[in-house]
Formats: C-alpha cells, sequence, structure tokens
C-alpha cells in the first residue's frame, strides 16, 4: 500500500510541473518578457502548515464503569479453602489454604468458579461483601474443563446473568470482577484481545487432557482472580477468569460462558460429565499433510492413531482421514471435534464427514465412554502461567 500511494503521488506531481511548464511556454514571447502577464499581479502566498488534528476518541469508549461495576459486585464472592490432612490420631491439620473468586448466576445460591480454586478443598468458604463468611458445598465439577459449582445456603442473592461468548467480539470492552492478592472486589477493565486459545496456547495448566477454548483479553488478571467473572458492557457473564501468562504483560484467559452453559445441566444433575470418545488421537492438519494427502485447504482433524477395537476402527475409519464435520456441525481443528465428540453421549451413534484424499463421504460411528486419562505433569520450567489462585 505504501509503494502504490508513493507512485501515486509521484504521477500527480510530475503531470503538475508539465501543465505549469506548458502555460510558462505559451505566456513566453521571442524576446523572452511575459507578454500576457499584468504588473499588478502578486505571486500567491505560500501554503500554511497543516495544523494536526487532535485524536480521535475510540469509537463508543465508555465515560466510567463506575455503574456497570456497582451493580454487579454484590453478585462476586471471595472464596476461601482450606485443604485438611488427618493423622494417625484422627487429628486434621491443615496442609494448605487457597483463595479465589466466584460469582453468584442463580439467585437460589448457585455459584461458579474455577474447578482449581476449590480442588482437595476440605472446608469451602464464601465471603458475600460486608458479610460474614458463609459455608458452600459443592454441586459439581468438571477438571478437564477447570469449573465449578458451589452452593450456599442464602436465598434471593444479588446474581449475574450469563451472556453469549460466541457473539463477543475482538475489541469488545470486558470489565474482570475478584479477588486478586486478596484484595477483594478490585475492577479491572480491558478489551477481548484473542478468541479460540487453546492449552497449545497457554501451557503449564498441568492436564494436556483439558478442553481449552479461552477467550484472552488485557483486562489485569492476577492470582486470586481466578473463579471471577468477564463481564460485558450490558453486565453479562462471558467468561469465567483462569489463566494469566507468566511473564507477559497484561495477557490473561477466561473460559467462554457459551462452553459453561454446556456443562451446567449435567453438572447440577450429576455432578459431574460423563463424556463420549470416537477412539482416535488427532492434531491439526499441517501444511505438509495438505501437500502429502493433496487435501483442498488446511481445516478439520487429522486422525494420526486409532484405538484398535474403538469405535473408529469398526466404524472404517483410517489413519490420515481428516474428520471436517460431525453430526451436521463443521469441525474446522481437533479442539471442536473433541468438545462434540465428548458431549455426544456415550453408545449415541453420530454421524462423521471425512476426506480420504480427495474424496468426500459420511461414515457412522457408535461412541464408547470415554476412559478416566490420568494428568500429564506440569511444567515447572515453562516459560507459560499457571492458574492464578492457586496458594
Amino acid at each position: 500500500m505504501k509503494r502504490a500511494s508513493t507512485a501515486k503521488i509521484g504521477a500527480v506531481v510530475a503531470l503538475a510541473a508539465t501543465v505549469v511548464g506548458s502555460a510558462a511556454c505559451k505566456r513566453q514571447t521571442a524576446s523572452g518578457a511575459d507578454a500576457g502577464a499584468s504588473a499588478s499581479v502578486t505571486a500567491p502566498a505560500p501554503p500554511k502548515p497543516n495544523t494536526p488534528l487532535p485524536a480521535a476518541p475510540p469509537a463508543a469508549a465508555p465515560q466510567s464503569f463506575a455503574d456497570l461495576a456497582a451493580k454487579a459486585d454484590p453478585a462476586v464472592v471471595f472464596v476461601k479453602t482450606l485443604q485438611e490432612q488427618r493423622g494417625r490420631t484422627g487429628r486434621r491439620r491443615v496442609i494448605g489454604e487457597g483463595l479465589g473468586s466466584a460469582f453468584v448466576y442463580d439467585s437460589s445460591g448457585l455459584i461458579l468458579t474455577n474447578n482449581h480454586v476449590i480442588e482437595s478443598a476440605t472446608d469451602i468458604r464464601v465471603i458475600f461483601r460486608g458479610e460474614q463468611e458463609t459455608k458452600a458445598t459443592v454441586v459439581g465439577r468438571d477438571p478437564p474443563t477447570d469449573i465449578a459449582v458451589l452452593r450456599v445456603e442464602q436465598k434471593s442473592l444479588s446474581h449475574l446473568p450469563l451472556g453469549d461468548s460466541d457473539a463477543t467480539r475482538v475489541g469488545d470492552w470486558v470489565v474482570a470482577i475478584g479477588n486478586p492478592f486478596g484484595l477483594s472486589h478490585t475492577v479491572s477493565a480491558g478489551i477481548v484481545s484473542a478468541k479460540g486459545r487453546t492449552g497449545q496456547d497457554v501451557k503449564g495448566l498441568g492436564d494436556g487432557t483439558g478442553y481449552y477454548n479461552f477467550l484472552q483479553t488485557d483486562a489485569s488478571i492476577n492470582p486470586g482472580n481466578s473463579g471471577g467473572p468477564l463481564l460485558d458492557m450490558a453486565g453479562r457473564v462471558v467468561g469465567i477468569n483462569t489463566a494469566i501468562r507468566a511473564r507477559a504483560n497484561s495477557i490473561g484467559f477466561a473460559i467462554p460462558i457459551n462452553m459453561v452453559k454446556d456443562l451446567l445441566p449435567r453438572l447440577i444433575k450429576d455432578g459431574k460429565i460423563n463424556r463420549s470418545a470416537i477412539g482416535i488421537r488427532v492434531s491439526s492438519v499441517l501444511p505438509e499433510d495438505s501437500e502429502r494427502l493433496k487435501l483442498p485447504n488446511g481445516t478439520g482433524a487429522l486422525v494420526r492413531f486409532i484405538v484398535p477395537g474403538g469405535p473408529a476402527d469398526k466404524a472404517g475409519l483410517r489413519p490420515d482421514d481428516v474428520i471436517v464435520g460431525f453430526d451436521g456441525e463443521a469441525v474446522p481443528g481437533p479442539e471442536k471435534l473433541r468438545w462434540l465428540a465428548s458431549l455426544a453421549g456415550v453408545h449415541k451413534t453420530a454421524q462423521l464427514k471425512v476426506l480420504r484424499g480427495s474424496r468426500s463421504f459420511d461414515l457412522k460411528v457408535t461412541l464408547s465412554e470415554l476412559p478416566e486419562q490420568p494428568a500429564e505433569p506440569e511444567e515447572p520450567t515453562s516459560p507459560f502461567g499457571v492458574p492464578p489462585g492457586h496458594p
């Protein structure tokens, strides 16, 4: 763009010089005098230098977040946990304490937070603004997505409505409320700086089997913010603040609330998520894969390994097949396929849209139960952030 603009300006300048030169030639006489010019005509004044324009204000920039924060704050709670161990004599001793954040999403006493905030806790207390500690119990939890639902006995509580994270755009204003470093009810603001961040982008979370599709934000998120809400400008929750990236300036990550809404009915009913599986290992389609397999584009989930005797093996799926659809929904990459397959239901028959080289076809597969998978060890030397809120 710069080179094209420069060439265009040069052409205009050259054309102007040609016109001026031509006019001057017409006004010359044989003696060289300007026969047509009047003696009273003076040269035009030189143009004034351009006056700098004031900076344009951001489009629809809020003048203040005060009203939004004041309305949302009563629904945000401080979470305190104890990890206790019973000795040989039966006496308990405290072996750890934790701090985090959470928020009421249902006035009947249901609260959302991160699983890592309450994991291994033998005692969970929540503190509403200006009130005493209240005991909370775990309704359901899901470590692979780092979501937990708590319940308190109080009713008719202030609560936050759940928004639509799919409708949230990169560049939209967001507000985070929580308890960083134990500083209760701290408000920070920023924008959604990216969407669709995966476990590859946010390493060090300690579990390679997790399901991650983070919203990235530059609203300040620090240890203790975990479990707190990320709000849009209407005061609706679009994410749960979860992780930070160490050694980075204001880069935080939140679980999109639409992912949470998919799981809430199951967590409340069963206390956990029973996941289904195709029986494969998949990865993104790399450029060399597209060239090797003569694929039309790089979308989809490439089958790298098939579990012998599993659903995919019985259905006739092969290594190097690319899955681009699951039950009529597009599969842009492996993360989407893992999510859809895990929630489809054990023993359900799903229809896959498969690319095998230049050939496209549908394949039916009956899903099995996803076996328990051991968590991968954490990466203590990783430069990436670990979830805030840990003791």
